[in-house]
């Protein structure tokens, strides 16, 4: 053991105990320099001991009591007349652990946080605090110092979802986060810029805010939009335009009016709502008519800005609102166990469990209730139409692996909104001219765009037309970025409400 003892130590004796080890020692030098005017001192005042916490020992926790000496200064205009020795390699001043020891609890701290890093260092025979560790993290931030970043990604993230938002700023190049921001106000960011010339490319998602701070605080910078957001917004633009059509769609499927008998008490719950969401979308839409601004009608209504802003704009028009259901990935199976005559709910449970399904009977019994009623339904009885979203996946991403009821349905769809069909084409051409990156398609897309149903989603590109046209032909993107916030969120949520600006920055920033 002498020699994992620090050299400036002398060892005296060493204890054991039950599950600690006492290693008594003294500095090895005669004289201490005082910390004031540095005049080297052999007058020894006093001694006391002082006990350091340091690193363990075959899992036996260790303790140094170092027998440190007070001296008296002999310079005479300096105005400290006795000091204590200082220990610069083993503790500093006026700590109770030494300095390994501080710095592998840090680490702990850094990596795990305040509650997990206690219960891993207490199992390490380091016994420590929570609240200790962070402030260990805090005391020992060290920002290492990085070249003046030239790319850099910027986004936005909830301290508190819905109310307040901060801003994490990535060096693209370094792959690492290097600042945040408390909020996501345009001149924070702003003043951020200020601070940092230099900077040739700045990653933004679409959001107005961050692009007017990047133009006017770098206004020779190259702006990227974020291109999984294009393809997202794209998506969602259509899926608007689909709900916006949903009353011709069931006009045409001839399912203006859903007979109750037909349907599943599933589907019975969600016409029900839907009988009670017209009645409020009517008196809303009147409103809209009588000039009535957005604003009045929240007040009046008692709804929602979003809900209101959704009836005014056309949507909120769907009889069944379809989720994501466990049975997507075994439709094919099933389908093929209902055409070779195994009808039974219960049966075809048993089959599909057997095959890996997770979910639960009633799902499938639901699944075998619908198919048997469509089956004895007369042809001229119009049945639940799909919803909107059913109908945007059936016309993109899934129209070339539908059943044959789906195709007709389909089929009927594109025949009767031949508006749809524009839209769903000029949808594939956006998708696959950021693909290809084919930036010089941007202008005629944008031109065939405007009168047709994702004419708001071209206006959007229009107004941010540079940063679009950027991330088409640059390899920068956001998605770095994301990666980084899902990383910050993770630690934001192992921290249980402590993570605040300086941990957050100490835990991601830190060298």
């Amino acid at each position: 053991m002498l020699a994992l003892v620090p050299s400036e130590l002398v060892v005296r004796q060493i204890l054991t105990e039950a599950d600690r080890i006492t290693i008594q020692a003294e500095p090895g030098e005669a004289w201490a320099s005082c910390p004031m005017c540095q005049q080297r001192s052999r007058r020894i005042h006093s001694r006391y001991d002082r006990r350091l916490a340091d690193l363990p020992w075959q899992g036996w926790a260790v303790t140094i009591v170092v027998r440190v000496r007070r001296f008296r200064c002999g310079k005479s205009p300096c105005e400290r007349k006795i000091f204590v020795e200082r220990l610069s390699n083993v503790a500093a001043a006026h700590a109770r652990r030494s300095l390994r020891l501080s710095d592998i609890q840090r680490q702990i701290g850094m990596a795990l946080g305040g509650a997990a890093g206690g219960r891993l260092a207490g199992r390490l025979a380091l016994p420590v605090s929570g609240d200790t560790l962070l402030r260990l993290v805090r005391r020992g931030v060290s920002i290492q110092p990085l070249p003046a970043p030239t790319v850099i990604g910027i986004d936005d993230f909830a301290w508190k979802r819905g109310q307040r938002y901060g801003t994490v700023i990535c060096d693209l190049e370094r792959r690492r986060i290097i600042d945040l921001l408390p909020d996501r106000h345009p001149a924070t960011v702003e003043a951020w810029l200020a601070r940092h010339p230099g900077i040739n490319v700045v990653a933004r998602d679409r959001g107005a805010g961050y692009g007017h701070a990047v133009a006017r605080a770098c206004p020779e910078a190259n702006q990227v939009a974020d291109r999984w957001h294009l393809m997202e917004n794209a998506s969602a633009a259509f899926l608007q335009a689909v709900r916006q059509s949903m009353r011709s769609i069931r006009r045409a499927l001839a399912a203006g009016t859903v007979d109750p008998e037909l349907l599943t008490s599933a589907e019975r719950r969600q016409y029900e709502g839907f009988l009670r969401r017209e009645a409020d979308n009517a008196v809303i839409q009147r409103a809209a008519r009588a000039g009535m601004s957005i604003k009045e009608i929240v007040r009046r209504t008692g709804h929602s800005r979003k809900v209101v802003r959704d009836v005014v704009r056309g949507g909120r028009t769907d009889v069944f609102r379809a989720r994501t259901s466990s049975l997507e990935p075994f439709l094919v199976r099933l389908g093929a166990e209902w055409t070779a005559g195994c009808r039974n709910g219960a049966e075809l449970f048993r089959r599909l469990r057997s095959a890996g399904y997770g979910g639960s009977p009633r799902v499938v019994a639901e699944w075998a209730t619908r198919h048997r009623r469509t089956e004895s339904a007369p042809t001229e009885t119009p049945i639940a139409p799909p919803s909107a979203r059913s109908i945007a996946r059936l016309m993109t991403i899934a129209r070339d692996h539908v059943s044959g009821t789906d195709a007709v349905a389909v089929s009927v769809i594109e025949q009767a909104v031949p508006q749809l069909v524009s839209g769903r084409d000029l949808l594939d051409r956006f998708q696959q001219m950021i693909r290809s990156k084919a930036g010089c398609a941007l202008e005629t897309w944008i031109k065939d765009a405007t009168g047709s149903l994702l004419a708001s989603f071209a206006r959007g590109i229009t107004a941010d037309k540079q940063a679009v046209a950027a991330a088409i032909v640059e390899p920068w993107s956001n998605g770095q970025t994301e990666g980084h916030i899902n990383k910050l969120k993770m630690i934001k949520r192992q921290m249980y409400g402590r993570a605040n600006l300086d941990l957050l920055r100490a835990r991601l920033c830190s060298a």
